[in-house]
C-alpha cells in the first residue's frame, strides 16, 4: 500500500513534479494550495508525513507546523525557497523533523523523506524503558517522561536522544549520532544536529543552559551522563 503524504504547497508545478516523482516510488502524494486546505485536510484524513513550503499565500508555513505541534508528531518535511539559517533553526526548532530549500534534487528529497518515515515506523520489540534517575526512555510507547510526565519530542529527536542514552558515558561525534538514530548520509549537509539537541535539552534539562544529562564535548560531540547530578 502506497504511503500517504500531504504536500502543502502553493506551486502547482512542483507539486504536481513531486506527486510523478514519487507515485512510482510508493507513496501517494495529496495536494493542498493553501495552509487553510492543508490544516482541513490532516484534521479529516490520515497521512504518513506532510511535505510543506514556508511560503504560503494565507498563513505563514512557520505557524502551519506550530499549529501541527500542537496536536500531533507528524512527521514534517519543510520545503522552501527561503535558505537562510535563521528560517532553518526557527523551523526546527518549532518541531519540523527536517529542512530542505528549494531548487532540490528529487533524489534528496526522496533519501529526506524515507529516513524520516523509517524513524516512524521503526518498531522494536517489547523492552523495559530506560531510566536514569527522574528521567525515563520509554523505547517501546517511544515517550520521554521527566518525573513521571510526558515531555514533547520530534520523532527525529526521540532517536538522537535514544541513541545517546544507549552509549551513555561514550562521547558520539555528529557523523556517529546521525548514523545510529537512522540519519541519511545524504541529510548531513549542516548542523541542524545542534538545533535538535537544543530542543532535546529544552524538554529533558531543568536548566538548559547548564545541562547536567546531555553534555557537550567541544570538537568532539555529544555524551549523555550516566550520573546525573540531581539522581
Amino acid at each position: 500500500m502506497a504511503e500517504r503524504l500531504l504536500m502543502i504547497e502553493d506551486d502547482a508545478a512542483l507539486a504536481r513534479l513531486v506527486s510523478d516523482y514519487l507515485r512510482p516510488l510508493g507513496f501517494d502524494v495529496t495536494s493542498a494550495a493553501t495552509a487553510g486546505e492543508g490544516l482541513a485536510r490532516l484534521e479529516k484524513e490520515g497521512f504518513a508525513a506532510v511535505l510543506l513550503d514556508l511560503m504560503l499565500p494565507d498563513l505563514d508555513g512557520l505557524e502551519v507546523c506550530r499549529r501541527i505541534r500542537k496536536g500531533s508528531d507528524l512527521p514534517v518535511l519543510m520545503l522552501t525557497a527561503r535558505g537562510e539559517d535563521e528560517d532553518r533553526i526557527v523551523g526546527l526548532e518549532i518541531g519540523a523533523d527536517d529542512y530542505l530549500p528549494k531548487p532540490f534534487n528529487p533524489r534528496e528529497l526522496l533519501a529526506r523523506l524515507r529516513a524520516i518515515l523509517r524513524r516512524r515506523s521503526a518498531t522494536p520489540g517489547h523492552s523495559a524503558p530506560l531510566r536514569f534517575g527522574r528521567l525515563e526512555i520509554d523505547r517501546d510507547a517511544r515517550v520521554v517522561r521527566v518525573d513521571g510526565r510526558p515531555r514533547a519530542l520530534t520523532s527525529y529527536q526521540f532517536d538522537l536522544l535514544l541513541a545517546l542514552a544507549e552509549s551513555a558515558g561514550r562521547v558520539l561525534g555528529r557523523e556517529a549520532l546521525m548514523e545510529r538514530a537512522g540519519h541519511d548520509a545524504a541529510e548531513a549537509f549542516d548542523r541542524s544536529i545542534d538545533v535538535h539537541v537544543s530542543r532535546i535539552r529544552a524538554a529533558i534539562e531543568d536548566d538548559p543552559r547548564h545541562p547536567r544529562r546531555l553534555l557537550t564535548v567541544r570538537g568532539s560531540g555529544y555524551v549523555f551522563a550516566k550520573k546525573q547530578d540531581e539522581d
